[in-house]
């Protein structure tokens, strides 16, 4: 297994066994979408339906809303982030989560109280 493959499962079994982490929806929506369709091995739709079940339900608590949505804008805006991007960042701050591990957004920016860190880069994340 590659390393970041492996350190991925580690913050994910992390996040089950302390049960202090979020995903939000668009989190899930991304995931399915990368599972099925770009993995090396894609996954089947059964195979995405355990997942679903077994980790990301169990991790989501963050829904689409307009208050969501009005803070995504308002992070777009102030810091130049895909609408996406912008998206997660916003869930995470609503979550008010304190840590964002991201391999796509800025490596150890923070907004408010929330510190972006790439898992991969070999920095001591904790």
């Amino acid at each position: 297994m590659r390393r970041a493959n492996r350190q991925s499962c580690d913050i994910i079994q992390a996040a089950l066994a302390d049960g202090n982490c979020v995903i939000s929806s668009q989190v899930v929506q991304e995931f399915l979408n990368v599972a099925t369709r770009k993995f090396a091995e894609p996954l089947s739709v059964d195979d995405c339906l355990v997942y679903l079940n077994s980790v990301l339900a169990l991790l989501c608590q963050i829904f689409a809303s307009i208050p969501l949505y009005k803070r995504t804008l308002e992070l777009r805006k102030q810091y130049n982030y895909s609408l996406y991007d912008s998206l997660v960042i916003a869930a995470a701050l609503e979550a008010q989560c304190t840590l964002l591990y991201s391999e796509d957004l800025q490596d150890w920016q923070k907004i408010g109280e929330l510190r972006i860190v790439n898992p991969f880069n070999g920095r001591n994340n904790q």
